[in-house]
């Protein structure tokens, strides 16, 4: 089970690609602010047990591929990366731009798809599941 996560009774690979974009989709993410964010985005991952496993800042959105624990909801680790980033932001950079937008800075809601194994694959293994539990069963009755 290489390549596996662990809780304490949990094994685990859960990923989810993110997408989110900054309010009235401004072209802000850009020079500075694109740079420093990259880093800000793992950090608060790291705070709910989360990994930024890739990451892109385009100008008006933001793209994710965050593996998140099964004990933690996706929408409890996005709405805490959106909701402290824009904070850090509004600290960091509202002195500097007059038309920032402070902890306001994400627009509501995002996008999440889970990235998981091959769909083919996981179909095959459920529709075949039954026949193998009968194969096996047709085995122990000869011992």
């Amino acid at each position: 089970m290489d390549g596996y996560e662990s809780l304490s009774h949990t094994k685990w690979e859960c990923k989810y690609h993110v997408v989110f974009i900054p309010k009235c989709r401004r072209k802000s993410l850009y020079a500075e602010l694109r740079k420093h964010l990259g880093e800000v985005f793992r950090q608060l991952a790291r705070q709910r047990e989360s990994r930024v496993e890739e990451g892109h800042l385009m100008s008006d959105h933001v793209h994710m591929l965050l593996a998140i624990p099964p004990k933690y909801a996706v929408s409890e680790v996005v709405g805490y990366i959106k909701g402290k980033s824009a904070i850090h932001l509004a600290r960091t950079y509202a002195e500097r731009k007059r038309n920032f937008q402070g902890q306001h800075f994400w627009a509501r809601g995002y996008f999440v798809s889970t990235v998981g194994r091959d769909e083919t694959q996981i179909r095959a293994y459920i529709q075949n599941q039954e026949h193998e539990d009968k194969r096996m069963d047709r085995l122990n009755l000869w011992r």
